[in-house]
């Protein structure tokens, strides 16, 4: 039976994250990869992109073919117009295709849609002396996903903590252990049902098929973090274009995942409205002279601007720029603060803050952030990863960072941080009786 939503309220949430396990580091270091190619979709605000690539055997990434186009039908990751994105889709994977001359089915796509959640919940069971084995693990992941459905909501991933044997000790891996009690911790990531049951259809239509879905900070905490900073904590902040997503890495799991709607694309409507000057001529301004914080300089750097179709010249300088800008920064960056201070999770959030993503390339938001969120900043584009599209600026690859995370995941790096599939299915009713019989031994 499913929970009632009011189960899943704030307060209990917060409750929920309040109580981590105090785990030992991350033994193996770098992600095992998967044989064969893969293919993922990163479908954003502005921009949708298609890697197809594999895994490499110094652990990094190699891409081999690519595409993107503009992203149309698609609002702060909803999905508004299937047939506009479905458009989009087809023409976006056909690019990657044409690129290696091969026909994909399979992707794993990024998880925007669908107002997605992230939190904690806590599961138990009375070995009474007996040595832990793999069945338990399974059998607690089962009770968590069990006890957190609900019937307008779908669980993306399940992901295990850490596991506590007696109230006393708290290991990764409880099999081999002798306890009276074990209690399994799980971090969970759920999605509107309706809205993913859209983006599936979109998928069908367009001929392809999501084989994994993935939090779109998640995804960019894979491709812009190494082992050391995944296991001694750091924050992830994706800014997009239509939303700010932040992911927090501890231990070498995620604990946290949170999506706020409010992205680059607002700055831009801002300067727009400010100026009135067309949306793209105000995404131009904000690329070449925009800067997330004001200076005495400002009022002395003159920009021209030109006005509508006519051949006239407008003068405006930075100042009246940065004037529109950085209220939204601002806000933005005030929103990830409440966000980190509020999550409950202790010294995990308080440490340092990684800005990756297109609207991290605005001129000076890493010394505002550093300001307002009261951490060590720093801006950083994929790592360990080949064969993105070239560029003069290659800072312009934070962008790809949540693409670049995807492929990380379907080349193997889920293993890390989820029970295979293969473990987790549900088992026939015969295996289930002898688990509880086993169990009430």
């Amino acid at each position: 039976m499913s929970r009632s939503a009011s189960q899943h309220s704030p307060a209990i949430l917060q409750q929920n994250r309040a109580v981590l396990p105090i785990l030992p580091s991350e033994e193996q270091q770098g992600f095992v990869w998967t044989p064969g190619l893969k293919a993922v979709l990163d479908i954003g605000s502005t921009k949708t992109t298609c890697l197809i690539g594999q895994g490499l055997k110094n652990g990094g990434l190699r891409v081999l073919s690519w595409g993107w186009r503009r992203s149309e039908g698609v609002n702060s990751g909803a999905i508004v117009d299937t047939i506009q994105l479905e458009r989009v889709i087809r023409a976006t994977v056909g690019d990657a295709e044409r690129k290696i001359s091969r026909r994909i089915r399979d992707v794993t796509v990024n998880l925007a849609c669908g107002n997605p959640r992230s939190y904690h919940i806590d599961t138990s069971m009375t070995p009474n002396g007996r040595e832990v084995i793999k069945e338990d693990i399974l059998h607690l992941y089962g009770q968590a996903r069990h006890d957190a459905a609900e019937h307008d909501r779908r669980i993306v991933q399940a992901m295990p903590l850490g596991f506590n044997i007696d109230d006393s000790l708290t290991v990764l891996n409880p099999c081999g252990q002798r306890c009276e009690k074990l209690v399994g911790k799980f971090h969970l990531i759920d999605a509107q049902t309706s809205a993913l049951h859209t983006l599936d259809a979109v998928l069908r239509k367009a001929e392809l098929r999501a084989v994994d879905l993935l939090s779109n900070p998640f995804a960019s905490g894979l491709a812009v973090l190494d082992h050391d900073e995944r296991d001694l904590g750091v924050t992830v902040v994706d800014m997009g274009a239509g939303t700010t997503t932040l992911a927090v890495f501890a231990r070498g799991r995620v604990l946290y995942t949170r999506h706020i709607k409010v992205g680059g694309h607002h700055i831009t409507r801002d300067i727009a409205q400010s100026l009135s000057i067309q949306l793209e001529t105000a995404e131009r301004l904000k690329t070449l002279y925009g800067v997330a914080y004001a200076s005495a300089d400002d009022t002395s750097i003159p920009i021209a601007l030109p006005v509508s179709h006519r051949n006239i010249v407008r003068q405006i300088t930075r100042a009246d720029l940065v004037r529109a800008i950085a209220p939204r920064v601002e806000e933005t960056l005030e929103m990830l603060r409440y966000e980190l201070d509020g999550a409950g999770l202790g010294r995990p959030a308080e440490g340092r803050v990684i800005l990756t993503g297109g609207g991290a390339l605005l001129n000076g938001i890493d010394a505002v952030a550093a300001e307002i969120l009261n951490r060590p900043v720093q801006v950083r584009s994929p790592t360990s990863i080949r064969g993105l599209p070239e560029s003069d600026h290659p800072s312009i690859w934070a962008g790809f960072s949540t693409a670049a995370g995807l492929l990380a995941w379907a080349a193997g790096a889920k293993d890390r941080f989820c029970l295979s599939e293969t473990e987790a299915a549900p088992r026939g009713i015969a295996w289930r009786l002898a688990n509880f019989l086993r169990r009430k031994t």
